[in-house]
């Protein structure tokens, strides 16, 4: 018999199942991005409804099936409320989730992948933090997770600051690489770069927050 799964996990996409229940994609530490269905969540009455809704961080309890699992409880401990209230964050929240659900895979240990996740969602709603410096610097920790960043390719041409917060981010973790600011100019350069880098390892990928961020 199959034990019961706990995992600390965020939801990156929810879909209708049925007529009462929900298709949700989450991105967990130990088994990676998995499908689930909640039964019944689409109900206004039922407990999985709020714990089903995008961003939601928690404990999720799965029960393994053939093809996906069944979602049977969570112990939610960031419904990022005010992510939630903030049109702009929310954009961008959109957009980490895309990137995520595109870039992580099942079976995979993605805990560093989740930590970014987080800690972007976290950033992006803080005072102290440029949007677009969380922008840039969430893509650019992803590609380099992935093991695919081009570092030898922006040694020379860009500020010393730009080619330091590179070395930067690929020698910490992702828990800590929201920790600091920087000028208007190096943010340009890092938004190119991320930029570049997307171009050769998401394959001309088109996310569909990414057109809405454009407009703002």
């Amino acid at each position: 018999m199959q034990e019961v799964l706990h995992t600390d996990g965020m939801v990156l996409h929810v879909a209708p199942a049925n007529d009462y229940d929900k298709r949700v994609v989450i991105l967990t530490k130990e088994c990676g991005k998995i499908t689930a269905f909640a039964k019944g969540a689409r109900r206004q009455t039922n407990r999985l409804m709020a714990p089903t809704d995008l961003f939601v961080f928690g404990d999720f309890k799965l029960f393994p099936g053939r093809n996906a699992y069944s979602l049977m409880d969570v112990n939610v401990k960031n419904y990022f409320t005010e992510l939630r209230e903030d049109f702009q964050a929310v954009l961008y929240g959109m957009y980490f989730l895309e990137v995520m659900e595109y870039c992580t895979r099942e079976n995979n240990d993605e805990r560093e992948m989740l930590a970014l996740l987080y800690q972007a969602c976290r950033a992006v709603i803080h005072p102290s933090y440029e949007k677009l410096l969380v922008r840039a610097v969430f893509e650019l920790k992803c590609i380099m997770l992935q093991g695919v960043f081009h570092r030898d390719s922006y040694r020379d041409g860009y500020l010393d600051t730009t080619c330091y917060v590179l070395d930067f981010l690929l020698s910490t973790p992702p828990e800590k690489v929201f920790s600091f600011s920087v000028r208007e100019e190096v943010i340009r350069e890092l938004t190119e770069i991320a930029e570049k880098e997307k171009k050769l390892t998401m394959n001309g990928h088109l996310f569909k927050s990414e057109e809405m961020l454009k407009v703002l």
